[in-house]
């Protein structure tokens, strides 16, 4: 008996589901894992449930040497990256929006090529840069490789977001005498606050979880940011503590967590324009 459309697209949607589930399933169960681990007193590299809960894991890793400080210097390198990178891209994009130049294009281009270089590529000469100018093993020398390294992107995704708020709005302002700054800061950004949160999670994201930059850039291990830090876990004390690995993880993941839930409304909010150039 021939199979009619509907039970051809009802067999497509089940695969298609079917499918979904399990790529689903291949993201969650490393974060299961990372959940029950930390719990568990006798945690290994198997999911299960711990045989008995306890909050040993966490007490162990809760030491200013292993946890507080690592954090500290995270939120300071990461945070000062992504004011830097926020306000330079906003800097950058602004003109790339509003004003036409026949340079604007190879200029975008270049930027997105910018994107691509891999880290490890420029990472020799920057570090030779950087003990020419004495900016090794420093926390300052750090937040601004950072927050050079995201900000091509950065330019580019602002650039977008700064295309949608209608130049109208900046007019009005011009002719009640607004410098071109002050409609920048009161009025393009407010009304792209969307765009600057996605900004602001995408470069902070991606400077807290860097391993390699810090790990090049800083000597001294009191400066060191928790994404270096977590390396202790493995090889120096023998044997993998996963309960412990579990716990840390935890802990290092939410700082992020913390930023996207701050800025949710913001990245769902959509542009407030409606009705704002009308009259």
């Amino acid at each position: 008996m021939p199979r009619t459309p509907s039970s051809r697209r009802t067999t497509h949607r089940l695969a298609a589901d079917a499918g979904l589930l399990l790529v689903a399933a291949a993201f969650s169960l490393p974060l299961l894992w990372v959940l029950l681990s930390s719990l568990d007193p006798d945690a290994n590299l198997q999911v299960k449930l711990p045989d008995g809960v306890t909050l040993d894991n966490f007490d162990a890793v809760l030491t200013p040497d292993i946890t507080f400080t690592p954090l500290l210097n995270s939120l300071l390198l990461c945070g000062g990256g992504t004011l830097l990178t926020v306000a330079c891209a906003a800097l950058a994009a602004y003109p790339l929006s509003r004003f036409r130049s026949r340079l604007n294009r190879p200029f975008l281009l270049t930027i997105l090529f910018a994107t691509s270089l891999p880290i490890t590529a420029i990472m020799v000469p920057v570090y030779a840069l950087f003990v020419q100018v004495n900016l090794i093993d420093t926390m300052q020398g750090t937040i601004f490789f950072f927050a050079a390294s995201q900000l091509p992107f950065a330019i580019w995704l602002m650039k977008n977001f700064m295309d949608g708020v209608p130049k109208e709005l900046e007019e009005a302002a011009w002719t009640d005498g607004a410098s071109s700054l002050q409609s920048l800061v009161r009025i393009v950004l407010p009304l792209m606050g969307p765009g600057v949160a996605v900004v602001t999670v995408f470069s902070f994201v991606m400077m807290w979880g860097n391993f390699f930059v810090p790990f090049m850039l800083l000597l001294t291990p009191d400066q060191m940011p928790a994404a270096v830090s977590i390396n202790e876990f493995f090889g120096n004390r023998g044997t993998v503590v996963y309960g412990q690995l579990a716990a840390f993880s935890i802990i290092y993941s939410t700082p992020v967590i913390l930023l996207y839930v701050l800025v949710a409304r913001r990245l769902g909010g959509g542009f407030a324009l409606g009705g704002a150039v009308k009259g």
